[in-house]
C-alpha cells in the first residue's frame, strides 16, 4: 500500500532557512520539491560531487557539482518581515483563496 504524499507546505522559488545538519543558518531558493520522499533542493547547499565519465563525443570527464536533497523537516519558509524562518499555517481569506501566514507575527506571506 503506497503512502500518501506529504503536505510540504512550500513551493518552488521560495526562501528557506535550514534549520539543521551542516548547513544549518543558511538560506536559498528552492529550486524542486520531491513530496513523494518528503526532500526538497535548495539552491547552492548540501553541494555533493559526482564523477562522471566522457563519452568521447559531448560529454566532458571530471567532477561536476550539483544540489543533494534535505528533508522537509530540517527547513522553514522565510519571512520578510521577521529576516528568518518561521513556522506557517494554512488560512482561507474572505475571498475563497488559501494563503500561508506567520504563526508568529499574523503576517500573509504569500504574495496575493
Amino acid at each position: 500500500m503506497k503512502k500518501a504524499p506529504y503536505k510540504l507546505g512550500l513551493k518552488k522559488d521560495d526562501i528557506v532557512q535550514v534549520i539543521s545538519g551542516k548547513e544549518k543558518g543558511k538560506k536559498g531558493k528552492l529550486l524542486s520539491i520531491f513530496p513523494e520522499e518528503q526532500r526538497v533542493t535548495v539552491e547552492k547547499l548540501n553541494m555533493l560531487k559526482r564523477h562522471t565519465k566522457g563519452d568521447g563525443k559531448t560529454r566532458q570527464p571530471g567532477i561536476v557539482e550539483r544540489e543533494g536533497k534535505i528533508h522537509i523537516s530540517n527547513v522553514l519558509l522565510v519571512s520578510d518581515k521577521v529576516g528568518r524562518g518561521v513556522r506557517t499555517k494554512l488560512k482561507k481569506l474572505d475571498d475563497g483563496k488559501r494563503v500561508r501566514v506567520c504563526m508568529k507575527t499574523g503576517d500573509v506571506l504569500d504574495k496575493v
